[in-house]
């Protein structure tokens, strides 16, 4: 495993983490996605991404009894607030003091845990005053309870507004979390200058687009069963609008330049998005050990100038750039 800053901060992380976005509590049952954590952590990855939304708190709940028995100064642990928990009420959800104060402490107990490495806004609350939101979490990092901020699917407007108040209430605001692969390079023009000129870093989701940088959807032929695509409660909405014919002939020209590297086709999409120096780490996520053990493959792979560009050719117009589809 190698390891980078997050930032300009001085927090060290693993390039590749280990997500819990759409498996654990939901798709994956308790065995295997504890198989999956424990392959994690033997793969070296010491830095852990999840969510109070995700499965409606349960996968906080997963992830705290797969990191119990760790040193717990090895570990990065990141979650996140926005989403509705709990019985959805009108305060179970945004980015109100209200919220953020209960959701952190609530985490905190299902991750077993005294405090969180950083603590994320799942996306932007334009329904409450960025001021009220930003004090609240830095009452949580003067508590103890929370270490570094950061932010997931902002706008560069958004990001510089926030690190201005960071700023002013002296609290590390260090991250962005933004969708980020071969096919969806939407933050390129705009957020990444915003947050290089902030001293924000990239840990980017969806590195290998839900699966279909994997090779595994061809085109004109049906979706494989057990997959992402297929299953209405696990994913199959985000997946498909990369699931036309056209992007998935584009993706199966990178098979050749995939093999001629020596790699598979989801550790050269992981690696990708590693060349961008902005980015600090890619979130993987995982069904299956095997998968986790694969990925992490990824980790200090460089990728020559010549073959980025072939890569550029072999995918054409089908990939996504527009900044105004950052969430």
């Amino acid at each position: 495993m190698e390891f980078r800053r997050l930032g300009r901060s001085g927090l060290t992380i693993s390039e590749i983490s280990y997500g819990n976005w759409l498996t654990h509590g939901s798709q994956v049952e308790e065995e295997q996605a504890q198989a999956c954590i424990k392959a994690a952590l033997e793969a070296g990855i010491t830095t852990f991404d999840t969510a109070d939304v995700y499965a409606n708190t349960a996968a906080e709940s997963v992830l705290g009894r797969g990191l119990k028995g760790q040193r717990r100064e090895s570990l990065e642990i990141f979650t996140k607030v926005f989403g509705p928990t709990g019985p959805k009420g009108p305060n179970d959800k945004g980015l109100s003091r209200k919220h953020i104060v209960e959701s952190a402490n609530a985490s905190l107990k299902r991750l077993g845990t005294d405090y969180l490495d950083l603590y994320q806004a799942h996306r932007f609350d334009r329904t409450v005053p960025l001021e009220e939101t930003m004090t609240a979490f830095a009452d949580l990092v003067r508590q103890g309870k929370v270490l570094y901020l950061g932010v997931s699917e902002w706008t560069a407007e958004q990001i510089t507004r926030g690190a201005e108040l960071a700023r002013e209430l002296k609290v590390p605001f260090i991250s962005n979390q933004p969708q980020y692969s071969m096919l969806w390079r939407v933050i390129e023009s705009q957020v990444v200058p915003a947050c290089e000129r902030e001293g924000l870093g990239q840990i980017v989701w969806s590195p290998i687009a839900q699966g279909v940088l994997t090779g595994k959807y061809k085109p004109g032929q049906p979706l494989p069963r057990g997959t992402r695509a297929t299953d209405e409660n696990g994913g199959a909405n985000m997946v498909k609008h990369f699931l036309d014919d056209r992007t998935l002939t584009a993706v199966a020209k990178l098979e050749p330049l995939a093999a001629e590297a020596g790699l598979s086709m989801a550790q050269l999409a992981v690696a990708w998005v590693l060349q961008n120096p902005n980015v600090a780490s890619a979130i993987i996520g995982a069904s299956r050990p095997e998968q986790v053990r694969e990925n992490v493959q990824a980790a200090g792979v460089k990728l020559e100038p010549e073959l980025r560009t072939a890569i550029d050719e072999a995918l054409g117009d089908v990939v996504e750039r527009n900044p105004a589809l950052t969430q």
